[in-house]
């Protein structure tokens, strides 16, 4: 029943060891409870009726391309 018997408490100690005459201390865990972040809902895309539905879109009226006319330079001769 010294520091070198290994059941006894002495001997526990002194190896460092632990077990049912020397249990180890537990450890106490604290727990964080983070607060949840809220998530707004995005509302839901109306619904469009059945007279925007039958209707097509129009296309964009497109403008006629306009042709730029090549001017000469007149120079002047002095």
């Amino acid at each position: 029943m010294g520091k070198g018997d290994q059941k006894s408490k002495k001997g526990k100690i002194t190896r460092g060891t632990s077990g049912v005459r020397r249990n180890k201390k537990k450890q106490i865990v604290e727990l964080v409870v983070k607060p949840k972040k809220v998530v707004k809902k995005k509302a839901a895309p109306k619904k469009e009726t059945a007279d925007k539905k039958a209707a097509p879109k129009k296309a964009a009226a497109k403008k006629p391309a306009v042709k730029k006319v090549a001017t000469e330079k007149k120079t002047t001769e002095e």
